[in-house]
């Protein structure tokens, strides 16, 4: 790429496979009821369809952030974008929930190499301090864009053409990448020297899947050993991870950079950021168009309506950050996002469109704010030559705070339904373990049947949604005063930051 040549011309390359990737998280969430009619899906294998994607590209992303800084961060980009397009079509033809599982496994291992190597490449583009806050910020926002744009594809699509066309659409803008990215991406910012460690791979993938899998289970079936076996083999692994990048000179993770106070404080946040709102995410389109019974474009354009608020969080936090410091920015969004919460948990009922639309859009103001902060600190701080690895390391909390999002609040949530669920006539039938159950119920009943099962049905799930909006507030204001004490005061790294700057 020629120096001459603007750096925001090379983010119109990053922007490409950030919006895919990020649309590909809530993509699913409208297809949802017609995945699970088509290739009749259990409720725990949809939720396996929604979050075995993040699972799986939370367990890689390590991996391929170092290996992105071995073999160049543009050559992986493309890599993955041949691979994430190949995947797109196994999804979309998926002919069971098996499949369609593996098929989203796969996707996960192509948008692992796609995250880490564009935000990577930023760090590359973008060596003034100032301009990269809002190169980030841009990245930020053309990712949420992307979650809330997802559902409008959807819907659309989901009106003319079966479910398995919203995969599709990601191959020809991967296509497109692969055509763009030589021009304007600056290519040999790999460094051969490098190793991947193999063994650390498999541990960080080993770590993360027997934790998810067990809480899923606690959540769905009750104490049992079972799942308390695989949470603990998840956590025996990843101390073993954690020890192995102690003993290693090119681990994975610089574990060392999390004795500053800040900097892992910083990793919780963002944890946290994304736990809320894709949590949320799950909850809202299901409520938008199993409770209020919208089509799916219905739902997608009425889920929309935030978004014209939250396009301004990312830069109005960035501004804010400057006038005020990070610090504040960061607790002033965590503090937003949980009265967002705190609206749905207390007045949601089954008829409460305005009531979801401004919790929900305070939820994802607040929780876009302080991921666009947190991002530019952790970026800043790291090495340029370590990039792909500390980008990596960023995107895995993402993901894996979004895939416990929609895990823990999920099974919150198909928890309390269950509870709550006391229609005696339906106790032993699926319409008793989840919505879209009762739903397909339903539909074998006559139409006062039928209306009565729907609305125990609804009234349970709202049940729910309070219920699991409740402990995201909870987890947010926790975080919040976890910020105001783990964030004061400067830390080596942002010295060292402030320093570099200066020269």
């Amino acid at each position: 790429m020629s120096s001459s040549r603007s750096p925001w011309i090379g983010m119109v390359a990053l922007c490409l496979p950030m919006l895919i990737v990020s649309m590909d998280v809530s993509v699913l969430f409208f297809a949802a009821p017609f995945i699970a009619a088509d290739l009749g899906a259990t409720a725990e294998q949809q939720l396996w369809i929604f979050d075995v994607y993040g699972f799986v590209l939370a367990g890689l992303l390590l991996t391929m952030g170092a290996l992105a800084d071995r073999i160049g961060h543009r050559r992986l980009l493309m890599i993955g974008a041949i691979a994430f397009s190949t995947a797109s079509v196994a999804a979309a033809f998926s002919v069971s929930p098996g499949m369609l599982i593996a098929a989203r496994a796969l996707l996960a291992v192509g948008g692992a190499t796609l995250m880490p190597s564009t935000l990577a490449l930023v760090r590359h583009l973008f060596v003034d301090p100032a301009q990269r806050a809002q190169a980030v910020a841009t990245w930020s926002a053309v990712f949420t864009g992307g979650v809330a744009v997802g559902p409008i594809i959807s819907g659309l699509l989901l009106e003319h053409f079966w479910w398995g066309s919203v995969f599709l659409i990601n191959v020809p803008v991967m296509m497109a990448l692969l055509v763009v990215a030589p021009f304007l991406l600056p290519g040999g910012t790999g460094d051969t020297r490098r190793s991947v460690d193999v063994v650390s791979a498999v541990l960080a993938l080993g770590a993360i899947l027997p934790v998810i899998e067990g809480i899923k289970k606690l959540a769905a079936q009750g104490w049992s050993w079972a799942p308390v076996g695989l949470i603990a083999a998840g956590i025996c692994v990843g101390a073993a991870f954690v020890w192995r990048q102690r003993h290693l000179t090119q681990p994975l993770v610089d574990v060392s950079m999390f004795a500053d106070r800040r900097f892992s404080a910083s990793i919780w946040i963002n944890v946290v950021g994304a736990f809320a709102i894709l949590g949320n995410a799950i909850m809202m389109t299901q409520y938008l168009q199993s409770v209020l019974g919208y089509s799916p474009l219905s739902a997608a354009l009425w889920s929309l309506l935030p978004a014209v608020f939250i396009g301004a969080a990312a830069p109005a936090a960035a501004t804010g950050s400057v006038r005020f410091g990070r610090p504040p920015t960061i607790i002033v969004g965590l503090v937003v996002a949980a009265g967002g919460f705190i609206i749905l948990a207390s007045l949601t009922t089954v008829h409460s469109l305005a009531v979801v639309l401004v919790g929900a859009t305070l939820l994802a103001c607040g929780t876009v704010a302080v991921s666009a902060v947190i991002t530019d600190y952790v970026v800043g701080v790291a090495p340029v030559e370590r990039a792909g690895a500390t980008s990596s390391l960023l995107e895995t909390s993402s993901e894996f705070g979004g895939a416990f999002g929609i895990a823990i609040l999920g099974s919150v949530l198909n928890a309390v339904y269950r509870l709550s669920f006391d229609d005696a006539a339906f106790a032993d039938t699926p319409a008793a373990r989840s919505l879209s159950g009762a739903i397909a119920t339903a539909h074998g009943l006559g139409a006062e049947q039928a209306q009565h099962l729907m609305a125990v049905a609804r009234s349970s799930f709202v049940d729910g949604l309070s219920a699991a909006a409740w402990v995201g507030a909870a987890v947010l204001l926790a975080t919040a005063a976890l910020a105001a004490w783990a964030l004061r005061g400067p830390s080596e790294h942002a010295v060292s930051e402030e320093h570099a700057a200066a020269e």
